[in-house]
């Protein structure tokens, strides 16, 4: 059935390669094309037979072409699979359509299928509604560097995606003259496409990644959002529609663009206002635009409609002042249409809100206008003022039209956009601490932790500070100290909600939270007033490696059970936040240990802020790949500890994935829908018991999750050579060269170790040599050491009923499928010292042959991803166009990393090469 579904996509692949194979031709001549095709096919038939002499011809022939040839190559392979990766979106988005207009079965995790699920399952009304109550959805965008599309192709894709959208329609109905035409456009766009430079030429700035954010929400989200809120108000009103069920709130959406300085010194305290500027900037324009195009359509007559007494007086009596700004030299126009008049005023009280952030943004210091809004609570009043006027004479549906999409864009938004994370290392604090304190000749570093958390909260609990400003503080303390007063600042210039949570990265130890409480005690964010507790920061400790998941209990308790902390944070909401490090922990001991210590450390801390009657939320540092916590949403949330997920979730999304979620509306809406029913039946714990875990399977996975990590450490921490080889056969330092994110590769400078290696680059270098092992390695030790000692069928048993376990064993299979270790091969052969190559090659090769083994028996799968052949159709359909860009960047890293060529010759290699990362990642659909 797949093969019959995908005989449309293979057809529209075919067109898309076809254009753009005329549109080389047309550009660059026959010789491109024709090399092109001679790779294409000759691998394929190397794939299905191995021939010695056809892979020596191939090779040499590869070996032949000039950088400038090369460039022209894989521009073309590159390109094919941005079309690849298009084509495939807007047939998925295609077929949903189709469900819905056919009144089929709709896919696993639709709003409406999930709704219904509810009732057949005897959830009541009222059981939903809480449910809802309870529900906040929460992606938040990080500049980690893993994207490699600039914008300007991500423009010219979006125009493809739409054309072939066309297309569809214009077959459906057997148009030829509409088809003629769209292909034009389509050799056009593609034509553009071919002109336009895949690679940035300048490394981007923090400001280049703040707007890249903000360009999902222009693109898509202003769209997506009010869709996803219409898709459950349809469901509710078919399921249950003898009750009343309102839909809130429940989609948040976070930033770490501009608050993130962790290893990013370019991001200072200016840089968080740049951020929040930016984003209150482009979030008004929005509404701007909408109010404006509102004022259009409620054209409504006071003379035919009895439209409330207080929008006619908003729209008449107000500041003359505004009225002259809106109205110049025409005071009555609209009168008769209170309506379309009130939105002429809202509109000019935005434009001088917009006025206001354009003058910040230049730099200015100005004061916000007196015909400004002062709150998104403010605006918001006024569109319910109008919204609640309409229904009240009999105009409820044109009330929850347009008008109603804006307000849940107002709930969700604000004047904010997202919620900004503020993320720094810990250390940073405790040396910041420390210079502070030693001026009141207090040695903070010879202290205890005992002795550090009772100080530090003394402190808190007092009413003064320290006074700082004739001290000769360090820079660093300066530069830390102004954050928190940034974010005090800013809370009053945008709004409130402008800021999120304050993480902080590598936390050991409880002094590590009381630190920041401590600084944001000092700027004024927390404390007593009149005795009486407030606290206008939320602090999350994030605990990234297996030892640190292994210390989330006692950390987090000795912050609950100090009084001074307990106080502030019930003031703050009585929510306490702990962030969760997927990838540095999967780096540190694989995939498997980490999967199994985040799901310890989850359930333990939940029942520790139980016992504390504290809230918990958690947050999810989830990579884009499945090695850094990745994978897709739905599964990923229904995966979590039994009964830790209430209602409330929090996740990174980070590089690509953004691209390939928000880059178009129409696949935004499906993501985001998919993300909250997810964590609405992940949530079912609220409104009814659930099932605890079962004991046995508990036990299997601790021993599974030990047996792996062992395997995991003997390679990358035990064998000799093994980072060498890594720095050598992969090209993991020229990825640092590809523009693509601010921050460096690296936590210290020089230090290649696997401590000092951020994941990202650690992944991302890997997957370019197509050995994919830090998302599986230790898998198939683990697995054949249990079913030699006991038998397979308890695992078949865990895959068949434990979504946890199920979802380990879906992620691994996509990860082996997307390694090839005849490439990994080639790439071993570039390591200096071919022993420690091979011996690091031969231990990666037999974990893959091994793991895949023992994972398709406890499966039952006839292949990997049998259970998604959607999926496994796709990676099939990429890899010959994959293998021959492998080889291409094999042989620039040999010329490249030869040290014995010129520097200038070396130099030369290097932009094909830099080119082979892009293309080879767009072919994978992942980078780190």
């Amino acid at each position: 059935m797949a093969e019959n579904r995908d005989k449309q996509l293979r057809a529209r692949v075919k067109l898309l390669g076809n254009i753009l194979g005329e549109v080389i031709e047309k550009q660059v001549g026959t010789e491109t094309f024709d090399a092109v095709e001679k790779l294409r096919k000759g691998y394929i038939k190397l794939q299905k037979e191995d021939d010695p002499q056809l892979r020596a011809e191939l090779t040499q022939f590869i070996q032949e072409r000039s950088p400038e040839q090369l460039n022209l190559i894989i521009r073309a392979f590159n390109l094919y699979f941005s079309l690849v990766n298009l084509a495939e979106e807007e047939h998925q988005y295609h077929e949903r359509q189709s469900q819905l207009k056919s009144d089929g079965p709709l896919w696993a995790g639709s709003v409406l299928n999930t709704i219904e699920e509810f009732k057949e399952q005897g959830l009541s009304g009222a059981d939903v509604e809480k449910l809802l109550s309870k529900l906040n959805y929460i992606p938040v965008f990080t500049a980690h560097p893993t994207e490699s599309k600039r914008r300007s192709v991500m423009d010219n894709l979006r125009r493809v995606f739409l054309d072939i959208g066309a297309l569809n329609e214009a077959d459906k109905y057997n148009n030829e003259y509409a088809k003629d035409s769209i292909y034009e456009q389509l050799e056009t766009q593609i034509q553009v496409l071919w002109q336009t430079d895949e690679v940035r030429r300048q490394k981007p700035t923090v400001e280049d990644e703040i707007r890249n954010g903000i360009y999902y929400f222009r693109q898509s989200l202003f769209d997506a959002v009010p869709s996803v809120y219409r898709y459950m108000d349809r469901a509710l009103a078919k399921h249950y529609p003898e009750d009343v069920i309102a839909t809130p709130t429940f989609l948040t959406f976070g930033s770490w663009i501009g608050g993130d300085r962790d290893g990013n010194p370019f991001v200072t305290h200016d840089t968080t206002v740049h951020a929040l500027l930016l984003q209150s900037r482009g979030v008004i324009y929005e509404y701007q635009k909408r109010v404006f195009d509102l004022s259009s359509k409620l054209t409504h007559s006071k003379h035919l409609c009895k439209i409330s007494q207080d929008v006619i007086n908003r729209a008449t009596i107000c500041d003359t002042d505004l009225i002259r700004s809106v109205f110049k030299l025409r005071p009555e126009r609209f009168k008769d249409e209170p309506y379309r008049r009130f939105l002429y005023l809202i509109h000019g009280k935005l434009k001088h809100n917009l006025a206001y952030l354009e003058a910040r943004l230049n730099g200015e210091k100005v004061e916000r206008n007196s015909l400004a809004y002062t709150s998104e609570d403010e605006f918001l009043s006024d569109l319910e003022l109008i919204f609640n006027s309409l229904c009240s004479h009999g105009d409820s549906k044109v009330a929850e039209a347009e008008l109603l999409d804006l307000i849940r864009l107002v709930k969700t938004f604000g004047f904010f956009l997202m919620r900004l994370d503020i993320r720094q290392e810990s250390t940073v604090h405790t040396d910041a601490v420390a210079d502070l304190l030693q001026h009141l000749n207090v040695d903070y570093n010879g202290l205890c932790e005992a002795e550090r958390i009772e100080i530090l909260a003394q402190h808190v609990a007092s009413a003064t500070v320290v006074d700082t400003q004739h001290l000769d503080l360090d820079d660093m303390t300066k530069e830390v100290l102004e954050v928190f007063h940034v974010m005090r600042e800013m809370r009053q210039e945008i709004s409130p909600k402008a800021f999120n949570n304050y993480v902080i990265s590598m936390t050991h130890s409880a002094s590590h939270v009381m630190e920041v409480l401590f600084l944001a005690h000092q700027a004024g964010l927390a404390g007593y007033n009149a005795g009486q507790p407030y606290c206008d920061i939320n602090i999350s400790p994030l605990f990234e490696t297996i030892e640190d998941l292994e210390h989330i209990v006692p950390v987090t308790k000795d912050l609950l059970d100090n009084k001074t902390y307990k106080d502030l944070l019930a003031a703050s909401g009585n929510q306490q936040e702990i962030m969760l490090g997927y990838s540095d922990s999967a780096k540190d001991g694989g995939n498997l240990s980490s999967s199994w210590s985040l799901y310890q450390a989850q359930q333990q801390i939940m029942q520790l802020a139980d016992e504390h009657s504290v809230d918990c939320r958690l947050f999810h540092g989830r990579g884009g790949t499945l090695a850094r916590g990745g994978g897709p949403t739905h599964h990923a949330i229904l995966s979590q500890p039994t009964g830790t997920v209430r209602g409330s979730i929090k996740f990174t999304e980070q590089g690509e994935v953004l691209s390939y979620k928000y880059s178009n509306s129409e696949t935004a809406m499906y993501e985001l829908s998919l993300g909250v029913t997810g964590l609405m039946k992940a949530s079912l714990n609220l409104v009814k018991p659930i099932e605890k875990d079962n004991q046995k399977y508990l036990e299997v996975m601790q021993k599974l999750a030990h047996d792996g990590e062992e395997n995991y450490r003997d390679l990358t921490d035990h064998t000799d050579g093994f980072f060498d080889f890594f720095y050598q056969a992969t090209p993991v330092t020229e990825v640092g060269l590809l523009n693509i994110g601010s921050r460096p590769s690296h936590r210290k400078k020089g230090n290649l170790s696997k401590e000092s290696i951020r994941a990202i680059p650690w992944i991302f270098g890997w997957a370019q040599a197509r050995l994919t092992f830090p998302a599986w390695q230790g898998t198939g030790y683990a697995l054949d050491k249990w079913i030699n000692e006991n038998d397979a069928e308890i695992l078949k048993e865990m895959n068949a009923n434990w979504p946890f376990f199920s979802a380990i064993m879906s992620n691994i299979q996509m990860a082996l499928s997307k390694t090839d270790v005849v490439i990994g091969k080639e790439y071993s052969q570039l390591g200096l010292d071919q022993t420690i190559a091979q011996t690091v090659y031969s231990k990666i090769a037999d974990e893959h042959k091994r793991s895949c083994a023992r994972i398709l028996e406890i499966t039952d799968n006839e292949y990997l991803m049998a259970d998604n052949p959607t999926i496994a159709l796709s990676l099939k359909r990429r890899n010959p166009y994959l293998v021959p860009l492998n080889n291409i960047q094999i042989e620039m890293l040999r010329r490249y990393k030869n040290e014995s060529l010129s520097e200038e010759e070396q130099d030369k290699w290097l932009s094909p090469l830099l080119n082979s990362i892009n293309a080879i990642a767009a072919g994978m659909r992942n980078t780190g």
